[in-house]
């Protein structure tokens, strides 16, 4: 068998990647790096098309192990430039949303989430809303099966539908050519102190895996099961405005005085939302190769979850007892306590994805790919009781939440055509495909106890849904222009439509006409060869990112959270563009980028001043710009010590914005001016690795006109610096361990919710 080198390239450095000629090449795409245009090859399937004409940051298999305390998979991101996942606890299913260069934690459907070309993005809906969630489903990828993932920053490819307008992020998993097995199993602990609760939060997680490959065949088989308690995430409050000078109501004590984002006082009362989840998820890959240059692949994931979320009070009565609910009297004035004030929850989700693919990898002329994928929502409550703790505790009235039969499905075709003749100088990639979703959310009053009762399907508090289907036609053209130059230039159609919408309540039920609108999105990338170890590029894209089913139809009412939809949303238009000066150092790479985002008609949900109701709208122009710089390099200054980090500055406001004129000139929400990140490996030997990495993000804002001038509390979106730290020992060829510490400085932060403070993590590894 034969083996040539093609470089690799890890974050921003090219390094040496062992390809195989044989049938076996097919197991993972190889990327090479030319005149700043990262080329992908083999036959695994793969969203990413093979002309990558922009910055890309990736991470391997071996780095994660290294470096990263990971126990999800959305781990690997954290110390990528300019990235954030919003992840507030292990296992956290329902909040972790990524954030970018341009866009906050509030903008799930601004990025771009695939693993081996299967959809994980959720596109039903944007944000968190409506009481459901919108972010990438990373339960369907667990760390130990990720070969590596790469980063693609902005809307620069015509492979991707303008909700890539943010990053593109793509995980490659395990796929072998040889029997492997693996067995891993992690503890973690924290102790948080959060206002006025305190308590040791632990988590365990198991993983087992298997896979080979026999002849023609290959399979990799994974399991997986996770038990974490979270932080209290929610805190229950009232402005001391609210209340009423009296001697009126229970006198209660334990509430605690301060002041909420607006700098107003109010009181906190307790906690809520703390979460005890258990999460079990199976993963089967099979391939089959057809022909030497012809593979078929099939992919099933599993997801299953249990959570339960809990509440505390901090008021008690004059009996000492604790107080849920009613009228209660602090320092003389009354206040109104609703029954759910301090609320219950259970969450059900069993969750299924399938993915196919038909892929040759000949690298002649002509290579062409078909591909389809389904995620489906099996099962998908949420409980809750309307009646108030004590008695919530055994049962009671209650709502039953369903999303059965919710999910999305993709259908593409794709092909690379070089023609011959041309020495080269001409790579085309092109597709065409369609993307369907559906969201279906029924919310009724259960007959009997809250906890197990069925719903009674008479009794509707809300029920919205619709449907939504993109469909695209793409091309890309790579042409080497001279031996120095390279342009990439591409364009992008897609037709959407959006239909069947429907929003009903106990009093009301209204039906929407069905939608469409069309729209081209070109895109154009040039590199410039400077130097022999100097690279320009330079890139521009134009993005279009339609108004999600959950926008457009998912009004609820009732329960801690209403949300008011807008079946007229415009689409968001977008224009992105970077400069890039890119210096090879041998050992390393460093980056320097230019970076300018206009967007017009920017989606976002806002509470309303005052109100627990968040309502959808259109943002007439939103401004980026900023700079953005990488470094990462191996043996710096001695042996064995690896450096890498990034630094970005952002400029972004709202420049115009007719529905709201104070937020004019304000900074854009969930985007820090500055944020940062560093990282220092040393390897003494082949046994040991220690890690320490640190990241920090500048001041944020969570209101359109920046109205949350107090951070440090709930709901607010405070800056913070945290160190994390790592030590890896391979104990023998077979067994490893780890220690690690995430947030050792114990910083206490927020992003609405509290962040986690200093957690403790051990694991232990297996490799056959």
């Amino acid at each position: 068998m034969k083996q040539i080198f093609l470089p690799l390239v890890v974050s921003g450095i090219a390094w040496p990647c062992l390809a195989q000629t044989s049938t076996d090449s097919a197991d993972l795409p190889e990327r090479s790096k030319t005149l700043g245009v990262v080329t992908v090859n083999g036959g695994q399937p793969s969203s990413l098309p093979t002309q990558i004409p922009t910055t890309i940051e990736g991470i391997t298999r071996e780095e994660i192990e290294t470096r990263i305390n990971a126990t999800d998979s959305e781990d690997a991101l954290k110390y990528l430039p300019s990235l954030l996942v919003r992840k507030r606890y292990i296992g956290d299913y329902n909040h972790a949303i990524l954030s970018t260069r341009a866009s906050g934690t509030g903008n799930s459907a601004r990025s771009a989430v695939y693993a081996d070309g299967i959809l994980l993005s959720n596109y039903l809906g944007n944000g968190i809303a409506n009481g459901s969630n919108y972010a990438p489903r990373w339960g369907l990828v667990t760390p130990e099966e990720i070969e590596r993932v790469d980063v693609m920053y902005g809307p620069f490819s015509a492979a991707y539908p303008g909700n890539s307008a943010g990053a593109v992020v793509d995980y490659v998993t395990r796929m072998p050519d040889k029997l492997e097995a693996h067995v891993a199993t992690g503890y973690a602990h924290q102790s948080a102190d959060v206002l006025g609760s305190n308590g040791h939060y632990r988590s365990w997680n198991t993983s087992a895996s298997i896979g080979s490959r026999s002849g023609d065949w290959s399979y990799w088989i994974n399991l997986s099961r996770s038990d974490s308690q979270g932080q209290p995430m929610t805190f229950p409050t009232v402005l001391q405005s609210a209340g009423v000078a009296g001697g009126a109501g229970t006198p209660v004590t334990g509430a605690i005085a301060g002041l909420n984002t607006t700098n107003q006082p109010w009181y906190i009362l307790g906690a809520g939302t703390q979460y005890r989840t258990r999460q079990d998820h199976a993963k089967i890959k099979l391939a089959y190769d057809i022909t030497p240059t012809l593979r078929a692949s099939y992919t099933l994931g599993w997801w299953q979850n249990s959570a339960r979320g809990s509440s505390e009070t901090y008021l008690r009565g004059p009996d000492g007892q604790p107080v849920y609910s009613g009228n209660i009297n602090i320092d003389g004035k009354t206040y109104k306590l609703a029954d759910t004030a301090f609320g219950l929850s259970q969450d059900q989700q069993t969750h299924t994805m399938h993915g196919v693919s038909l892929k040759s990898h000949a690298q002649g002329e002509f290579d062409w790919e078909l591909s389809a994928s389904l995620y489906d929502y099996g099962k998908d409550q949420q409980r809750v009781p309307t009646v108030a703790q004590p008695a919530a505790n055994l049962g009671g009235k209650g709502t039953l939440q369903d999303q059965d039969g919710t999910g999305w499905n993709t259908l593409a075709a794709k092909g690379t055509w070089r023609p011959q003749g041309m020495k080269g100088a001409h790579i085309v990639d092109f597709g065409l495909g369609r993307d369907s979703y559906r969201l279906n959310i029924s919310k009724y009053n259960v007959l009997g106890d809250w906890q197990s009762g069925p719903a009674n399907e008479q009794a509707v508090v809300s029920q919205v849904g619709g449907r939504a289907e993109t469909r695209y036609a793409w091309a890309q053209d790579s042409w080497q222009l001279a031996r120095d130059w390279k342009a990439v230039l591409g364009l992008r159609w897609e037709d959407w439509t959006a239909s069947q919408g429907h929003t009903a309540t106990a009093s009301s039920q209204l039906s929407y006409a069905q939608r469409s609108e069309s729209h081209f999105s070109p895109k154009a990338a040039l590199a410039y060869q400077l130097a022999r170890h100097t690279t320009l590029k330079a890139s521009l894209g134009r993005a279009v990112r339609f108004p999600t089913v959950g926008e457009l139809y998912g009004a609820t009412s009732g329960g801690a959270l209403s949300f008011i939809n807008d079946p007229n949303l415009k689409p968001e238009k977008s224009w992105t563009g970077e400069l890039t000066a890119e210096q090879d150092l041998g050992n390393g790479l460093l980056r320097a980028t230019w970076f300018h985002e206009r967007t017009r008609d920017a989606l976002y949900s806002q509470l309303i001043a005052g109100t627990t109701i968040s309502a959808v709208q259109n943002v007439d122009q939103v401004r980026t710009s900023g700079l953005e710089l990488a470094y990462s390099a191996q043996s710096v200054w001695i042996r064995g010590l690896d450096l890498g980090g990034s630094l970005t500055w952002a400029n972004s406001r709202i420049t115009a914005n007719a529905a709201n004129p104070a937020s004019v000139g304000k900074w854009q929400p969930r985007v820090p001016r500055w944020r940062a990140t560093a990282w220092a490996t040393y390897k003494p030997d082949e046994r040991w690795a220690f890690t320490v990495a640190a990241r920090y993000s500048g001041r944020r804002y969570s209101n359109l006109d920046n109205s949350d001038v107090h951070a440090d509390t709930y709901m607010g979106a405070s800056q913070y610096f945290s160190v994390d730290l790592r030590a890896r020992y391979q104990i023998d060829k077979q067994l490893s361990a780890a220690f690690g510490i995430d947030n050792a400085n114990n910083a206490r932060y927020w992003n609405f919710h509290p962040y986690p403070q200093r957690s403790f993590s051990a694991s232990l590894r297996w490799d056959l």
